[in-house]
């Protein structure tokens, strides 16, 4: 694809494999995607209380739908052409692949990816901040942030140019660096997020214990607030792509769903109140001391609304004279 890697369509066999693979893959996620979605405006739009975070989720949802729209739509274009409605075209398939690999429709497929990654990693680098606590913690984040959105211009404008190409030439150096600077962003969001939820759920532990730890630990919570399948699918397409093998083009239909799936199922956590906010380690924890011959045990309640772990000491008096101790749940 560069001076330093293959082209992947060079094996025009492999790649429309590959190709054929990675729409219809796309496609089933396309349909995760649109339930998500869905799910999300209908609970959205149920809420009678108008909130501005809610219409931010919306109008943030509503623009990764139309942008993945916009991909996948021009992705099956393009293999509509080649395989059905070209079938004829001089040299077949292959030729066709070869000589209309840039076509114009598939620039809109590449603006509207580069728009999407731009709004997930800023979703990201939201959420970061938020868990951290801090702006110092996200300065490195928006750096490469910014420096994705300038390598995504260049790349945007290479590839739409007269015989711009993105699998070879220099659109293809430009891509790769695009897509490495893209993937070590996620890649150093996701190990902040997924750091912070640890060193948290550490201390609730040792602080509450095991059971009221479980939360923090648990396997869902990291793999949706640190977008997970999204930086895991972007490494796998980073190397495919980097190597020149056909299957990036199966890789980056994974990848380039993740980038919108994944935002979406935290977008919905936190529409339904389960994502961490920044007053999840504020909140005031209540206390009670019940002593007993001289001992304490407390006891600390949760004060989210949602679950209270609070008992009562209530003492019964009995006719003899002895009176005992009624532990009850409230």
């Amino acid at each position: 694809m560069s001076t330093s890697c293959s082209n992947p369509i060079a094996d025009t066999s492999i790649f429309q494999n590959s190709f054929y693979i990675g729409v219809n893959i796309q496609n089933i996620l396309y349909g995760m995607e649109l339930v998500l979605y869905f799910k999300t405006m209908n609970i959205l739009l149920s809420n009678r209380a108008i909130k501005k975070s809610n219409l931010f989720y919306a109008l943030f949802s509503s623009t990764m739908v139309l942008l993945v729209t916009v991909w996948v739509a021009t992705s099956a274009v393009f293999g509509e052409k080649m395989w059905l409605l070209d079938s004829n075209f001089p040299g077949g398939p292959d030729a066709y692949l070869q000589e209309n690999i840039s076509v114009w429709y598939l620039d809109w497929g590449t603006t509207s990816v580069i728009l999407l990654q731009l709004m997930t990693d800023g979703l990201m680098i939201y959420r970061c901040r938020i868990l951290w606590d801090s702006y110092l913690a996200i300065v490195v984040p928006v750096i490469l942030w910014l420096s994705t959105l300038v390598m995504g211009v260049l790349v945007d404008w290479s590839s739409s140019s007269p015989g711009g190409d993105f699998f070879t030439g220099k659109s293809a150096q430009l891509a790769l660096a695009y897509y490495t600077l893209s993937v070590f962003l996620n890649t150093t969001l996701t190990c902040m997020i997924c750091y912070c939820i640890l060193q948290y759920g550490r201390k609730v532990r040792k602080d509450l214990g095991h059971e009221y730890a479980s939360s923090y630990f648990a396997i869902i919570t990291l793999v949706v607030e640190s977008v997970l399948p999204y930086t895991l699918s972007g490494i796998a397409f980073l190397v495919s792509l980097g190597v020149g093998s056909p299957l990036s083009t199966v890789f980056i239909s994974v990848y380039l769903l993740m980038m919108c799936i994944s935002p979406q199922m935290l977008i919905l956590r936190v529409i339904v109140g389960r994502a961490w906010d920044r007053d999840t380690f504020k909140r005031p924890g209540s206390i009670i001391n019940f002593r007993s011959g001289g001992t304490s045990e407390p006891q600390r309640t949760d004060s989210s609304g949602a679950r209270v772990h609070l008992q009562t000491l209530s003492r019964t008096y009995l006719p003899d004279g002895h009176d005992k101790v009624a532990m009850s749940r409230v």
